[in-house]
């Protein structure tokens, strides 16, 4: 064996995952197209990420959240509306406060907005300083094909390496997902998502919007410093004009949706644009493949939950492949891995069509469902226990929690 666990993608929840499983006592290979020097380039990606609390305990346990925190701007309170272009938010509101978590999760905020460059150049550091996890890039895996007593990787410089199992983490668009015949279903939205960042007059507070228009969502979400990061759905083609647009005009028509609570607004950096979508593979592993995070889901990021969902998917595995290890069973064996997807596959499918259903319930105009919406959202943040219920989902902390997202290391 050249080693016991070859990881696909190198992205956020590859890395992760390959420092759990170092810490667990794993030899691990990652292998990621890309180079680290360009996933960390400004231009490569605009998006931030609301890391849910119990995701950002992981990566203290696993020694990378102390070089996040500089960058880690923590949620304090969450408010959701709705309304028009132009005519301002509904006075009928859902507000979440960090107060109301109490002993579900002591002294966390709600949850931590990092951008996602801060949150690799992280995980790429731990990796590189780790004595027996080795990272290779830019190397793609081309193929892998199980036979006796393991699986043979072909990688794109050559060669042919060979491990007890191999775990997918390169994104949506996974080849080995694809070569192992495993089927997805989904749709597309007829949505892109704006991405920018902008620099803001007056102090944010911690306070993250989300404010449903009839087009999609509009959110505006704290960073580090007078900085908020906004995605802001729109139709395609509106999309499109919009991201050409000089930055003055873009501005502008940013205003009428932010409004003037933050004081006078610019850009910081460039606009980015993604088309969105929902994607789920009908497996999570196969003969000595297991997928994780985008590879297995993505879905409608409304919530702010397809990177946490990722992460969860990290733990799990994690701490089953420990413990399946610790009972004599070698990574790749079935049982490990239909316990695996077994322990992910509800939370992740929940999630998947909760967040489809909340787009197709807030992006629209029809007037009875409007108002139905806006009560319901009021009568939610009337109820303490309701709010407290969706904070602590929200967090990652519902459900049976593996010992990372309890905080707990996997070192023996």
């Amino acid at each position: 064996m050249d080693s016991e666990i070859l990881i696909a993608g190198g992205g956020m929840a590859g890395l992760t995952l390959a420092l759990a499983l170092e810490q667990a006592g794993f030899d691990v290979i990652v292998a990621d197209a890309q180079t680290p020097s360009a996933q960390l380039a400004p231009s490569y990606d605009g998006r931030c990420s609301a890391i849910a609390f119990a995701n950002f305990r992981m990566w203290r346990a696993l020694g990378v959240g102390e070089a996040m925190a500089a960058y880690a701007q923590p949620i304090e309170k969450i408010l959701i509306t709705d309304g028009e272009v132009g005519s301002g938010p509904s006075p009928l509101q859902l507000a979440f406060d960090q107060a109301e978590l109490g002993d579900t999760a002591p002294g966390e905020a709600l949850g931590y907005m990092i951008e996602n460059r801060a949150i690799r150049a992280a995980l790429i550091a731990k990796a590189h300083a780790s004595a027996s996890l080795r990272f290779l890039a830019p190397v793609a895996v081309e193929s892998a094909t199980p036979v006796i007593g393991g699986i043979e990787t072909k990688l794109s410089d050559g060669r042919v390496l060979r491990s007890s199992l191999v775990v997918a983490a390169e994104g949506r668009k996974s080849q080995l997902r694809q070569q192992a015949g495993i089927r997805t279903t989904g749709w597309d939205y007829p949505v892109t998502a704006i991405v920018c960042t902008v620099a803001h007059e007056k102090p944010h507070d911690g306070v993250a919007h989300e404010y449903f228009l009839p087009q999609g969502p509009f959110a505006i979400l704290p960073l580090t410093g007078n900085r908020a990061n906004v995605v802001w759905a729109e139709k395609h083609i509106a999309a499109k004009a919009l991201l050409a647009m000089p930055e003055a005009d873009f501005l502008a028509e940013l205003r009428l949706r932010f409004g003037d609570f933050l004081g006078r607004l610019s850009l910081v950096g460039p606009r980015f644009g993604y088309p969105l979508s929902l994607q789920i593979a009908e497996r999570a592993a196969v003969e000595r493949l297991a997928l994780v995070a985008d590879a297995w889901h993505g879905i409608h990021p409304i919530a702010g939950q397809g990177l946490n969902l990722g992460l969860k998917d990290v733990a799990a595995l994690a701490e089953c492949l420990q413990d399946g290890v610790m009972l004599g069973l070698e990574p790749g064996d079935p049982s490990i891995l239909k316990r695996y997807e077994k322990w992910r596959r509800f939370d992740n499918m929940t999630m998947a069509y909760a967040t489809d259903g909340f787009d197709k319930l807030f992006s629209n105009r029809f007037a009875p469902i409007q108002r139905a919406r806006r009560i319901g959202l009021a009568a939610v943040n009337a109820l303490p226990f309701a709010r407290k219920f969706f904070i602590t989902q929200a967090g990652g902390a519902g459900g049976v929690l593996p010992k990372l997202l309890r905080g707990e290391s996997l070192a023996a």
